[in-house]
């Protein structure tokens, strides 16, 4: 007897097969800024479909172990990880993952653009890093947040490394137990002794807890209560060896997660353990932390887009290849419109998430506009971003049907990791909240809705119904975060903050797909206003438009 073997989805050449992400690259750092990247993005390119694949399955059929004694009992606390994930680590560092918006030659080349181009790796790299993604966000932002104090420019120099054997990562531990996202309840205490400081206390979710270092928020003695009087501290994992714990530090279990396995997760006590302060001890610190925070934010956005292209792609590749009756799946009408869908989804994503990056690097550079543009697209971003994977990752397993469901095909990790993203550095509602601070201080919405106002003045969309749409949700959210800015702390806007930001993150991603399509346009690319009059007719109109995404599906993917 004769046994049909479907065959498996096939991962095209992520960087070529992207015309979104080479179309950004152009528009945002000119033609020649993007060919001075393209080597760069077409060697991890050529990584990713090759041994970055093996290396992330064997990273994800292996996690980490913890060993907390030896043979003889000496406590020392061993995180062993994969090969797979040492191989992620170096290529990490090799492709200045984390390194290249700190390099002086990249400053040379792009300036604020370099952030971009980070993006761009990040976007490449990430859905195939076994999620070594996560170590590589922490370390951004702590390298970030010792570029703006200066403090520690040792360790600094070794995140930012492109050396394999010199790099390395950072962990963030914020959240304890009685507290997890109010941090204000953190019982976290540093103590000055002999010209140091000492923290003593719990943290409940430590990610990457193999990292040679780790950003802790404590609270100083004699500080006042609250999350302000908060200060970051650089903790260091391991002693002068590097292997052995840090004196006083205990690892006392990994976590078992529903995702982002390969991700050695901890809980950690700390017993008197040494820590280098990275703000002033006497003055309240927790704005200071905040760099490391927008800066992680905007990587869990990158994560969040570049899952969900990854995952179209792989939808994409079966479709090709599965057979139904009536023919092949991708010439199903009903198929072609959600993957349509889809696409739209993941277009919409990677939008916020490359005009986050922008920002920041603009930013960094001077650039007092970006920075309070800042403050609302970051969480805007991230809690867009994160809803809309989860979302996306369930449609793809769908799109598989049963093998969607089963482990060895490896694609209900699509799923698994796609929920962390709403929850890690903030959930939607955590996120909500902030949006409302954003709104009633500085220039508030007035940014977003400029942006929103001189995109669909341009004149890109032909589509019946669009003009319409952003003209009822341009009024509505003026008028609904006007009403929020007066009085943030009421209950009704605080019981409708998440609605609104999400609104808000629909509108902000509207806005930039049509300042794209503007731009592609006058080069002859209709594809980018085809995108954004399907996502505005759909996120901000409500409109079925299940026709035209069958209808143009091709230009779509």
């Amino acid at each position: 007897m004769t046994r049909f073997v479907q065959t498996g989805p096939s991962l095209r050449d992520p960087y070529t097969a992207d015309p979104q992400l080479r179309g950004w690259l152009d528009r945002l750092l000119g033609e020649d800024g993007h060919a001075a990247a393209k080597q760069r993005l077409a060697d991890l390119s050529a990584e990713v479909v090759g041994p970055l694949r093996a290396a992330h399955h064997d990273a994800e059929t292996h996690p980490p172990t913890l060993t907390r004694f030896d043979a003889w009992g000496r406590r020392v606390e061993r995180v062993d990880t994969s090969a797979g994930w040492q191989a992620q680590r170096a290529a990490a560092a090799r492709h200045a993952v984390v390194a290249l918006p700190y390099l002086p030659d990249a400053h040379a080349t792009w300036g604020p653009g370099a952030r971009v181009v980070q993006h761009a790796l990040l976007h490449l790299w990430g859905p195939e890093s076994a999620t070594f993604s996560c170590p590589v966000a922490m370390a951004d932002g702590a390298a970030a947040l010792l570029t703006q104090t200066g403090a520690q420019p040792q360790w600094l120099a070794r995140l930012v490394s492109t050396a394999p054997a010199v790099a390395v990562t950072s962990g963030q531990w914020m959240t304890e137990s009685q507290g997890g996202s109010d941090i204000a309840r953190s019982t976290t205490a540093a103590r000055p002794d002999a010209g140091g400081w000492r923290l003593t206390g719990d943290k409940w979710f430590c990610s990457a807890i193999d990292s040679a270092m780790a950003v802790a928020l404590a609270r100083p003695e004699g500080a006042g209560p609250g999350s302000r009087n908060l200060v970051p501290y650089l903790v260091p994992r391991y002693a002068a060896d590097g292997a052995s714990p840090a004196a006083g530090l205990q690892v006392l279990r990994l976590k078992d997660k529903l995702g982002t396995r390969s991700v050695p997760t901890g809980e950690v006590r700390l017993d008197g353990v040494e820590a280098f302060p990275l703000a002033d001890p006497a003055a309240p610190g927790l704005a200071t932390m905040m760099t490391l925070v927008v800066v992680t934010r905007l990587h869990n956005a990158a994560a969040a887009a570049g899952g969900m292209r990854r995952g179209l792609e792989y939808a994409l590749g079966y479709a090709a290849e599965r057979t139904i009756a009536g023919g092949v799946l991708a010439d199903n009408p009903l198929h072609r419109a959600t993957l349509g869908g889809l696409a739209v989804d993941a277009a919409g994503a990677f939008a916020l998430a490359m005009h986050g990056f922008a920002l920041l690097g603009r930013a960094e550079h001077g650039d007092a506009e970006a920075a309070a543009e800042l403050r609302l697209a970051a969480p805007l971003a991230k809690l867009t971003t994160g809803r809309l994977a989860v979302a996306s990752a369930s449609e793809y397993l769908e799109c598989f049907g049963g093998a969607g469901y089963v482990e060895d095909t490896g694609i209900p990790r699509l799923l698994r990791d796609a929920q962390v993203l709403p929850i890690w550095e903030g959930t939607t509602n955590v996120l909500s909240v902030d949006v409302l601070r954003a709104l009633s201080g500085g220039d508030g919405i007035a940014p977003l809705l400029h942006r929103l106002t001189a995109a669909a003045d341009a004149g890109t969309h032909r589509r019946p119904g669009v003009a319409e749409a952003l003209s009822a949700a341009a009024a509505r959210l003026a008028a609904d975060a006007a009403t929020a800015a007066a009085d943030p702390r009421s209950p009704r806007v605080v019981a409708g903050a998440r609605e609104l930001a999400l609104r808000l993150g629909h509108a902000l991603t509207a806005a930039l797909l049509l300042e794209h399509a503007a731009w592609a346009a006058e080069r002859g690319d209709e594809r980018p206003a085809l995108l954004a009059s399907l996502w505005i007719l759909r996120r901000l109109g409500q409109a079925d438009v299940s026709a035209e995404l069958h209808e143009h599906f091709n230009q779509l993917i």
